[in-house]
């Protein structure tokens, strides 16, 4: 099968496609065939740092989330064809990912899809929704009466927010760092050029998001209003942590601070996922779309910035139902945040 291996940090203009052989089944774990997965920061950084590691074993096949077919359901209750999405649980860290034609998974990080996306349309979903539900609703407790602020909103892990906080009724305040993408906000109802400082700038915020990451949560602490929720969950800064923290003086009397790690997905959680997309017309935006034969492009393109939105690679690209699928996906971007509102 083709796949990405990675031995060691890795430009983007350095991938290319390898031969390795199709994984071997084994109890506890079930093969699937890779139609399509999205990209993502996390991957970037394995290649371009983490892969130096001793916990990274090498060669490794990236990628941490794909949408596919069981090949071979082994001792697991799948049986073969059946359409999955998987995530997470070490993949493309502690074992191979999806970056191939195939991936070997443990079945316990492997959950059906009961859904009518397309693959392309589907791959955008996994770890960027599933982060992005935790978040909102595990982590901030939103509810139709909050005013989230979403800081670092264009990724897909913003715009995905964006979407499901706006169809659950809450009003959506969103910052980005660069002027140019104010208009990629279109969907919030109010679009915030982000200087690092917002504090006092903002009026009435119950929740706050934090993508940015540890660069800019002391300021974020001091924005919502007594009784406010922040979760951290991105590291879009670079900045992973805090020197000299002070939880006492830095959390403000009243406002609590929480985070989101989406190593433990489940099946309910992906079925409410999918139910929720259906029951309010909400798709998942895409930014791009790839063959899997263009994944240099991809990676290039993505490191440099110069994709919005999720970004998907189909792998088989020689299915021409597929490759209608992945066409009718992108023409999906121009419907973005067309959901209705739930009733308060």
């Amino acid at each position: 099968m083709k796949c990405v291996l990675l031995s060691g940090p890795t430009a983007a203009e350095r991938i290319e496609l390898t031969d390795c052989p199709v994984p071997k089944v084994q109890p506890g774990w079930v093969l699937v065939k890779v139609r399509a997965f999205g990209l993502n920061h996390s991957e970037q950084v394995l290649r371009l740092d983490e892969i130096s590691y001793d916990y990274i074993p090498k060669p490794i096949i990236p990628g941490i989330e794909c949408a596919g077919e069981i090949a071979d359901p082994s001792d697991s209750a799948f049986h073969k064809g059946q359409k999955v999405v998987a995530l997470m649980g070490g993949m493309g860290r502690s074992f191979n990912g999806s970056y191939a034609e195939y991936a070997l998974l443990p079945a316990d990080h492997v959950f059906a899809a009961d859904t009518g996306l397309s693959w392309a349309e589907l791959a955008a979903v996994p770890e960027t929704w599933f982060t992005a539900w935790g978040s909102l609703f595990e982590g901030l407790q939103l509810e139709a009466i909050d005013t989230l602020l979403i800081r670092g909103a264009t990724c897909a892990l913003g715009y995905a927010a964006m979407q499901i906080a706006k169809a659950a009724g809450a009003t959506v305040i969103a910052t980005t760092h660069r002027e140019e993408k104010l208009p990629l906000l279109e969907g919030a109802d109010q679009a915030v050029l982000d200087t690092g400082t917002l504090q006092g700038s903002l009026a009435g915020v119950s929740k706050v998001l934090e993508l940015i990451g540890a660069k800019t949560l002391r300021d974020s602490l001091q924005i919502p209003e007594r009784g406010g929720i922040v979760c951290h969950t991105g590291i879009l800064g670079g900045v992973y942590g805090l020197n000299q923290f002070d939880p006492i003086k830095e959390i403000p009397n009243g406002v609590y601070l929480t985070g989101f790690f989406s190593n433990y997905p489940t099946q309910e959680t992906m079925d409410s996922i999918f139910r929720f997309q259906s029951d309010h017309a909400v798709e998942p935006r895409i930014g791009a779309i790839y063959d899997f034969d263009d994944i240099r492009q991809a990676l290039v393109d993505i490191d440099n910035h110069r994709t919005d939105g999720k970004i998907v690679v189909v792998v088989d690209s020689d299915d021409r139902k597929l490759r209608a699928a992945a066409e009718a996906a992108g023409s999906t971007r121009r419907h973005v945040f067309s959901s209705p509102r739930l009733p308060v």
